[in-house]
C-alpha cells in the first residue's frame, strides 16, 4: 500500500533578503510529490532593513523574529486563500538564516514556530538545519534530497545549481544513493548589496548594471585564490563570508560586472570537485533570471545552462517547496541531510513539530523535537 500524500505549504526566506516564497505541496516525503501553487511576497523595504540588521546575530533580534513570523502567517493565509487550498496539515517554515558559523556548532535561523501554528491553525516544522550542526554536519545546503526526488527521471549525472543570495550545488549520479552538494560561493548577495549602495535598488534588474560594465578579471582572479574553492565537499557558507571581497576603486557598473564575474567563477570551479562530469546543469533561485550571470556561468561550464523551468519545474518555489517535502519527512523521522550533502557522518533526520493549538483560547499544545 502506498504511503498517504500530505497536503504541506512550504516557506522560504532567502539570504538574498527579496521577500518569502510560498508553495504548496502533495508529498509522501519520499519518491512522490506533487507540485500545486506558490505565492512570492516580497519584503517592505522596512522589515528588509530590520533583517538585515539582524545579520550577525545583531540588534532587537525578537522583535525582528516576531515580524518575520507574522509576515510569514500573512504568507500561508493568503495562499490558501488566493488558491482555495483545503486542508493543509502542515506547513514547513524554514525561517531566516542570521548567522551560520557550523564549525563553531551554530547556526542561526530566526522564526517562531509556535506562533505559526498559533496564526495559522496549522501545525508547522522548524528549525530544519540545528541537528545537523549539532551532529559535525556544515547544517546546508538542505534541498538536495528535493532536487534527488524531482530528478529522479532525468538522464544523470546532473548538477542543480540554486544561486540565491549563496550559491550552492546539488550533484546527482547515476547510482542509487550518489548525490552530493555543497555551497559553491557567494550568489546574488554581493551583487545585491552592491546594486543597493550604488543604484538604491536592492538588486540588479535583469543584470542591466553588469552589463554597461567590465569585470576586473586581476580581482576576479584573488578571489578565486580563497582556499575555500580548493576545500573539499561537503562545505557551507554564511551569507557575509565573502564580503571582504568587495571591489574598491570601480565604477558600479564595473564593480557589478565583477562581482557577477565572482560568482559565475566559483560556481563554475564546483565541477571540480563531481565525482562525474554532470550533463547538464539546472539552475533555480534568482541568479537565473540574470542574463549576464548566466551567459557567464555557460562560458566556464562548457555544458547546456538551463533554468529549471526546461524541465517543467518552479525556480521561484522550488526551494518553498523542498521545505515542505522536509516538514514531512521530519515527522516521518526520515533523513534530511547526508554524510554527502552536509558531511553529517550519518544521515540525519531533525526539525521541530510545533502542535496548532485545537481551541484558539487554549495553551499552545507542547512542541516534539
Amino acid at each position: 500500500m502506498s504511503a498517504p500524500l500530505h497536503r504541506v505549504v512550504g516557506l522560504m526566506s532567502g539570504t538574498s533578503l527579496d521577500g518569502i516564497d510560498a508553495a504548496f505541496v502533495e508529498t509522501d516525503g519520499e519518491q512522490r510529490v506533487s507540485t500545486g501553487p506558490s505565492l512570492t511576497l516580497p519584503y517592505d523595504d522596512a522589515l528588509r532593513a530590520r533583517l538585515r540588521a539582524a545579520l550577525g546575530g545583531k540588534g532587537a533580534v525578537a522583535e525582528v523574529e516576531r515580524a518575520l513570523t507574522e509576515v510569514h502567517g500573512e504568507v500561508v493565509r493568503a495562499l490558501i486563500a488566493q488558491h482555495s487550498i483545503a486542508g493543509v496539515d502542515l506547513v514547513g517554515f524554514h525561517g531566516h538564516t542570521i548567522l551560520h558559523r557550523p564549525d563553531q556548532g551554530r547556526t542561526w535561523q530566526l522564526g517562531d514556530g509556535a506562533l505559526l501554528a498559533g496564526l495559522t491553525g496549522i501545525d508547522v516544522v522548524c528549525d530544519f538545519r540545528s541537528a545537523d550542526v549539532a551532529a559535525g554536519g556544515e547544517g546546508a545546503p538542505f534541498a538536495p534530497l528535493y532536487h534527488a526526488a524531482l530528478a529522479s527521471g532525468i538522464e544523470k549525472p546532473v548538477a542543480v545549481l540554486n544561486i540565491g543570495g549563496v550559491a550552492n550545488v546539488t550533484w546527482i549520479g547515476p547510482g542509487a544513493g550518489d548525490i552530493l552538494a555543497f555551497d559553491t560561493g557567494p550568489g546574488n548577495a554581493l551583487i545585491d548589496d552592491w546594486a543597493l549602495a550604488h543604484s538604491g535598488r536592492p538588486v540588479d534588474l535583469g543584470g542591466a548594471l553588469a552589463a554597461a560594465g567590465r569585470a576586473d578579471r586581476g580581482f576576479v582572479e584573488r578571489f578565486l585564490a580563497h582556499a575555500f574553492f580548493e576545500r573539499a565537499p561537503p562545505k557551507s557558507l554564511d551569507r557575509d563570508d565573502f564580503a571582504g571581497f568587495v571591489p574598491t576603486g570601480l565604477s558600479p557598473a564595473d564593480g557589478a560586472a565583477t562581482l557577477t564575474a565572482m560568482t559565475a567563477a566559483a560556481a563554475a570551479r564546483a565541477a571540480a570537485h563531481f565525482p562525474l562530469p554532470a550533463r547538464r546543469w539546472l539552475v533555480c533561485g534568482g541568479g537565473r533570471r540574470n542574463p549576464v550571470l548566466m551567459a557567464a556561468l555557460a562560458s566556464l561550464v562548457g555544458k547546456p545552462i538551463d533554468p529549471v523551468e526546461a524541465v517543467g519545474w518552479d525556480g521561484d518555489a522550488l526551494e518553498a517547496q523542498a521545505f515542505a517535502y522536509l516538514a514531512v519527512r521530519s515527522t516521518l523521522g526520515l533523513p534530511l541531510s547526508l554524510p554527502g550533502t552536509t558531511g553529517v557522518a550519518r544521515p540525519m533526520t531533525g526539525g521541530r513539530l510545533f502542535f496548532a493549538p485545537t481551541d484558539q483560547s487554549l495553551p499552545r499544545r507542547p512542541s516534539r523535537a
